[in-house]
């Protein structure tokens, strides 16, 4: 069902994304490693979720662990993949395999994450590959005390010497995935291993509006074409907000109303994620404001923090700003800058 609040599970809840599909399952296929990329709330965890369907692999929530301490212990990570030993289970089972996975069986501490891999890998090699998925994977740089680079490390390990495991790594704040793997590094860990990397784009004007018409036919309501274009307008092609916006059309059969709900809905989502981000740096939350406000020139945010009596040197500015770029919340052409979801514009500029 396309109006689900939840990540789908199933290609058939999930619209217009069968290229998304075949570029993933072709970088799989490929590459030891890939990289799926996109905005928030654009739909990379449905198509994660809905790839793996039938498959052998497991998906960690990175954001969901490191919401917990505010950093990520071996412990917890460990736990987590234990946690899916059930389901894990069940999977093999379909391909009629039963392996003993040892670490499933032990305290955390007695575990080691090398063997965990190569545990996985052994799956993988009976049932034709084997897919390690960690969602949000831009968090795990604050895993253990040196940003990440253990769990690199291993994915070097995998990369060169586990060929039937296959890491994917999902990531809405793309530059600072980027910088975590750091490829082009020759002190990091994964220095000269090509990943496969997908993108998920919000959808275009006609697919939104097709998308929408899907959803309301799903329940057996029609919606005038008007309306449903009007909603597009306003609300983008970001399938997240989208299926809001299905959810209180459905519920309040006026479209002014469903609007107005779906930006509510918004705004108290995006603050949380506001109040994560200032929590780094209380001025993000004010550069945000200031493009929101058309503030939209290098010059112009400064001047705007100065008048709201946060003077911040010239060099500060330009790493807060490339900062906001990597986390996905801003773009830059020609010297100017906007905000990635017009949403949050929408809702900040008011």
């Amino acid at each position: 069902m396309l109006f689900d609040l939840r990540p789908k599970s199933r290609r058939e809840d999930i619209f217009d994304r069968e290229g998304e599909f075949r570029e993933l399952e072709e970088s799989v296929k490929t590459y030891p490693i890939t990289l799926l990329l996109g905005i928030r709330r654009v739909g990379k965890s449905s198509i994660l979720r809905a790839y793996l369907n039938g498959k052998p692999g497991i998906v960690v929530d990175c954001r969901e662990l490191y919401g917990e301490r505010g950093h990520i212990t071996r412990e917890d990570l460990i736990r987590e993949l234990q946690s899916k030993g059930l389901y894990l289970s069940r999977v093999l089972s379909k391909f009629k395999i039963n392996i003993d996975l040892k670490f499933l069986k032990l305290e955390p501490r007695e575990v080691s994450l090398r063997e965990v891999f190569r545990e996985l890998n052994e799956a993988g090699s009976e049932t034709g590959g084997f897919i390690l998925a960690f969602d949000e994977a831009q968090y795990l740089r604050f895993y253990g005390s040196r940003g990440g680079r253990e769990l690199l490390a291993l994915f070097a390990h995998a990369y060169d010497d586990l060929p039937s495991l296959r890491i994917v790594l999902t990531g809405s704040e793309v530059g600072l995935l980027h910088d975590f793997l750091d490829v082009g590094n020759y002190e990091s860990p994964l220095y000269g291993r090509m990943a496969g990397e997908v993108y998920v784009k919000p959808f275009d004007r006609d697919t939104s509006v097709g998308f929408l018409k899907k959803g309301f036919e799903e329940v057996g309501i029609e919606v005038p074409e008007d309306e449903i274009e009007k909603a597009v307008e306003t609300l983008d092609g970001i399938p997240g907000w989208l299926v809001i916006f299905g959810i209180e059309y459905i519920r309040e059969r006026n479209l002014e109303k469903a609007v107005a709900k779906t930006l509510e809905v918004a705004r108290g989502m995006i603050s949380g994620e506001l109040k994560e981000l200032e929590r780094r740096s209380p001025r993000y939350g004010m550069i945000l404001q200031a493009i929101a406000l058309g503030y939209n020139r290098w010059s112009l945010i400064r001047d705007y923090l100065a008048v709201k009596g946060h003077r911040t040197p010239e060099p500060r500015l330009h790493e807060l700003l490339k900062n906001l770029k990597k986390m996905g919340w801003v773009e830059e052409e020609h010297g100017r800058y906007s905000l990635v979801d017009p949403i949050v514009s929408m809702i900040l500029g008011r």
